[in-house]
């Protein structure tokens, strides 16, 4: 398998997966309104996922897009872990969008400036979608965390428990470091200031605590 082709895997497959996951919600919802809410975020994402698993099925040359997403096995899935993880209330999936969001708000930015030009046209116009769904997450943490004293205890209870997996937002592998090199990728390591700044703002605002600074 080519660099490149698995680089814009692990893209599609971070939006894919998550994409299942948020389309779990359909007639599930809190409300009618955050009901159309959640399932229109699965769309896009999907939507996203498909632009970016039709741009790979070109570098493989063999594999359609439908092939790419139904057709390999679990373990030739290069997402996140965070994207896997089950939704549970409502509260911990706005915790999980708002960890993931705010991380594909920044990537979409700098891979937006890719020399790929397939890649730069897809993540430009996916940022509108993202930042979209960065509002939204970031809304309902604030609305959650600041609401009443139960539900501001799920919300730090879910933040403490996924934390964890945003770590895998800023690692660098050999894959990585091609594209870097290559001007093709996006360094995540130099992300994770502006996504903790954001991230600590939003949370202070909700009135909940990072969980690096429990005793």
């Amino acid at each position: 398998m080519s660099t490149l082709l698995k680089y814009t895997l692990r893209i599609a497959d971070n939006s894919l997966i998550l994409g299942q996951r948020m389309a779990e919600w359909c007639s599930k919802g809190p409300t009618l309104e955050e009901d159309i809410a959640m399932s229109n975020i699965a769309l896009d994402l999907f939507g996203q996922a498909n632009g970016f698993l039709e741009y790979a099925s070109k570098i493989d040359g063999q594999k359609t897009a439908d092939d790419l997403a139904f057709k390999r096995d679990a373990s030739n899935f290069y997402n996140f872990c965070l994207v896997e993880v089950e939704n549970g209330h409502f509260g911990n999936t706005m915790i999980r969008s708002l960890l993931f969001d705010t991380f594909y708000l920044l990537f979409y930015k700098e891979l937006s400036k890719s020399q790929d030009e397939n890649l730069s046209a897809l993540a430009f116009k996916s940022l509108k979608e993202i930042k979209y769904h960065f509002r939204h997450s970031q809304n309902w943490i604030i609305r959650l965390g600041d609401g009443t004293k139960e539900s501001n205890k799920k919300v730090q209870e879910s933040l403490n428990n996924l934390w964890k997996y945003t770590d895998e937002f800023f690692e660098i592998d050999n894959v990585d470091q091609i594209m870097i090199d290559q001007k093709i990728g996006v360094n995540t390591s130099l992300l994770k200031k502006e996504w903790t700044e954001i991230i600590e703002s939003t949370i202070n605002e909700a009135k909940l605590i990072k969980p690096s600074t429990i005793k």
